[in-house]
């Protein structure tokens, strides 16, 4: 593998930095590089350096976040601890996931995220018991999904109103009251 320079890292990282807080303050659409350039103190040449556009730019920030999920799924499927918590996930990447789930400025993210939990719940949720019961497991996963991708919205755009233990605790209990 090779190394990358950690000035381009650093370069990179003021980019992504600068297109979330920018989304903080209006929606995608007005964005220009050149704003992007301004805030994280680049040239706009340096932008399209490492991306083609602001939308290569913001698919990319996506990516690295819905890989960066996928990655800790398949750790913690193979952890033995098993004590993960997604919203003390989402709470430590705040800035990210409230500009991309509360704000008008990245339906693409929205729909990302749902498409990363339906993957997420067919490769690790148990729904043997739900399928005992007579339901479809296409049916299981087309309802949790948009409903665990709300429930994350409703908690970011709320000023997330439980912490994230009360959250995760909550959201498995009603998992296990419906899947078993």
């Amino acid at each position: 593998m090779r190394k990358v320079d950690r000035r381009i890292l650093k370069t990179q990282e003021a980019i992504k930095k600068a297109v979330v807080e920018l989304m903080t303050e209006k929606d995608f659409d007005q964005i220009t590089v050149q704003d992007i350039s301004d805030r994280a103190n680049v040239d706009r040449k340096t932008v399209y350096h490492h991306y083609k556009d602001k939308f290569d730019l913001l698919d990319k920030l996506i990516e690295e976040h819905i890989n960066e999920l996928r990655e800790i799924c398949e750790s913690e499927s193979t952890s033995p601890e098993g004590n993960f918590s997604w919203f003390k996930y989402f709470e430590e990447k705040y800035s990210f996931f409230s500009v991309m789930l509360a704000s008008k400025g990245a339906p693409f993210f929205r729909k990302r995220f749902l498409e990363f939990v339906i993957e997420d719940i067919r490769n690790e949720w148990e729904m043997t018991e739900g399928k005992k019961s007579g339901l479809s497991e296409e049916v299981i996963v087309q309802f949790f999904a948009p409903a665990y991708v709300g429930l994350v919205e409703w908690w970011f755009t709320n000023g997330m109103p439980y912490p994230p233990d009360a959250m995760e605790e909550q959201v498995g209990m009603m998992l296990e009251k419906n899947l078993s």
